[in-house]
């Protein structure tokens, strides 16, 4: 007898998209019981049960079927699943000065290496004669300071804001794998480089990755992934 009961939880996601990569590293690092559906946004047959939830239409979206919910946003998803779905790794602090602080630098990651990524991965996906050269020389410009400032702030503790792995780390993880691609931070920055060599050892990272890998054809930059991360095993 099949004894299998529906997740209460299911996330619409793609594998290839890096804020879908932050919300799935909170849910693996706490072994979060949850279904996914993959969504192609240019597929309407695909994409009219995520529209029907959440009509921006915009990735990951998680729906809580037992509370009848609809949690959009990625930080505000963890933010949920921290308070709902609540496990060994608490990914936000009790403490109110480390849990602004990690607010802060998910959002740091979010805005400051994630946006100008994505703003030059999308150009390069433009119609010929429709990109934005003013677009991608000041997001080439951010990514340099946004490393100098983590350089900065990974002075003395084994993640961005302490020595516990948050929500900010979760954020860390696919802001700078693509990044890396762009422009890489590694002969450059040494304590962040050191940083984003500890997150890729956590199971939750290398079980998001080795998921990814099969889509990462699909990457404008893909000849700029390293190979060992083409070569992930579970």
């Amino acid at each position: 007898m099949d004894n299998y009961q529906t997740p209460d939880l299911l996330l619409y996601i793609h594998p290839l998209a890096s804020f879908c990569h932050k919300v799935l590293i909170a849910l693996y690092e706490n072994d979060t019981e949850f279904e996914s559906r993959i969504v192609d946004l240019m597929q309407e047959e695909s994409s009219a049960e995520l529209l029907a939830y959440w009509p921006v239409g915009k990735i990951p979206l998680l729906r809580d079927r037992k509370r009848e919910k609809t949690i959009p946003e990625t930080s505000i998803i963890i933010e949920y699943l921290n308070e709902f779905y609540p496990g060994k790794v608490k990914l936000i602090p009790s403490d109110f000065s480390l849990a602004l602080e990690t607010r802060l630098w998910d959002r740091f990651f979010d805005l400051y290496i994630s946006e100008p990524m994505q703003k030059i991965v999308v150009d390069r996906l433009r119609p010929e004669g429709q990109n934005d050269k003013l677009g991608v020389e000041q997001a080439y410009q951010r990514l340099p300071i946004a490393y100098d400032m983590l350089e900065g702030q990974l002075q003395s503790h084994s993640f961005v804001v302490s020595d516990n792995f948050s929500m900010a780390d979760c954020s860390a993880v696919p802001a700078l794998f693509y990044a890396d691609t762009i422009l890489s931070f590694r002969n450059t920055h040494p304590k962040l480089t050191a940083y984003f060599e500890r997150l890729l050892e956590r199971q939750s990272v290398k079980r998001t990755i080795v998921e990814a890998s099969p889509y990462f054809h699909m990457y404008p930059l893909f000849d700029k992934i390293p190979k060992r991360f083409l070569n992930e095993k579970k």
